[in-house]
């Protein structure tokens, strides 16, 4: 077996944890209380649906890896599948992977999706396209549902898609191409792969091929109140990264990089002047970041501005505090599953979803009184 199949092969079994599973220094007593709302099979992402005046209502969107989209309303637990979802193709990490829903989705209805469809050759590649969410007519449905980008090339193997979407405060898009475990490519700037994408809510790119490049599997990007971009990245074994994305810079990999190879064979760490830009954070060994939240409620004032981590392999929810451009660890809490997303709810409550083939509940998180 060559040394490329031994490291996916590796990797595969881990799922997507970017290392062997580890335990990081915890932080004492939880200042929250978990409430469990409802179990779905492997889900991997989550959005809440804005409302007419008011910034979320109590109804989310949850995807399931091997195809499926369920409207949650996270006050009773009720789920309802949503019907006329396109076509899935699943395979290693791949599958249904982010939900979004526009910022004006009370005026257009419109979410948007991202998954990997096949190639030739048995090669494959992730998509984002967005529908219309119809609601209070039975069933839930998407109608018309658009295609606006395909990670290009395509490649044999199915690691690293990446696929998360973030919106801007000016309603363009950003979002991350993962390097699908081919290394060089994240460097070459005519490919999609290792890269941050902008592009407005149609699809059309903007500012050229990529906004950043250099990047490995970019699992979190969320945009501060201040209007920074932070990015959460994991590294191969350890170098787990949390990044300020700054247009035009390059983040190094696969020539720079805080962890090693799955073979145990060095890579040059991030230093000064080596034309890279560095991590805000890293982790060694790794916690294996799947998702990114930069928390503006009241609920949990002590988090407010700052970024929530779900972790896969270190299986914790992980409070990073930002100030401006600089970032520093403040909590690590066991929570004895793999947390696979984070999201805001409407009243400032958080919650975690756990990652799973079955079981994978949705958790939401309030305040200890």
């Amino acid at each position: 077996m060559t040394l490329r199949l031994m490291q996916a092969a590796l990797l595969l079994a881990v799922g997507a944890c970017g290392a062997s599973p580890s335990r990081s220094q915890a932080s004492g007593q939880r200042p929250f209380t978990t409430t469990e709302v409802a179990r779905f099979n492997a889900p991997w992402a989550m959005d809440f649906l804005p409302g007419s005046g008011v910034p979320k209502t109590n109804m989310a969107l949850v995807t399931e890896k091997a195809g499926k989209l369920w409207l949650v309303d996270v006050g009773s637990g009720q789920k309802q599948e949503v019907v006329g979802v396109p076509r899935v193709h699943v395979q290693g990490q791949g599958g249904f992977a982010e939900v979004v829903a526009h910022p004006d989705f009370a005026g257009n209805q419109r979410i948007y999706l991202s998954f990997p469809e096949a190639g030739p050759n048995g090669t494959s590649g992730a998509t984002i396209g967005y529908g219309r969410l119809i609601l209070g007519q039975g069933q839930p449905r998407l109608e018309g549902y658009k295609t606006i980008w395909r990670q290009q090339p395509k490649v044999t193997g199915g690691a690293h898609y990446s696929e998360r979407i973030a919106f801007a405060p000016d309603g363009t898009m950003f979002i991350t191409s993962g390097e699908r475990f081919q290394f060089a490519p994240a460097q070459n700037p005519n490919v999609d792969l290792g890269k941050i994408i902008h592009m407005t809510a149609e699809g059309q790119r903007i500012g050229g091929n990529y906004y950043t490049l250099g990047h490995r599997n970019l699992l979190g990007i969320a945009f501060a109140p201040d209007g920074r971009l932070w990015e959460a990245e994991m590294g191969p074994m350890g170098g787990d990264e949390l990044n300020l994305i700054v247009k035009g810079r390059n983040y190094g990999w696969p020539k720079a990089s805080n962890g090693s190879n799955y073979d145990g064979s060095d890579i040059p760490d991030h230093k000064p002047g080596d034309g890279f830009e560095p991590p805000k954070l890293w982790w060694n060994p790794s916690i294996s970041p799947s998702s990114l939240l930069i928390y503006s409620g009241d609920l949990f004032p002590q988090w407010k501005g700052d970024a929530l981590i779900g972790a896969l392999s270190g299986e914790e929810f992980i409070h990073v505090r930002i100030r401006g451009d600089q970032a520093t660890k403040a909590d690590q809490w066991p929570m004895n599953a793999r947390i696979r997303a984070v999201d805001q709810g409407p009243r400032g409550e958080v919650y975690l979803l756990e990652d799973g083939d079955s079981g994978g509940r949705l958790l939401r998180l309030k305040p200890k009184r």
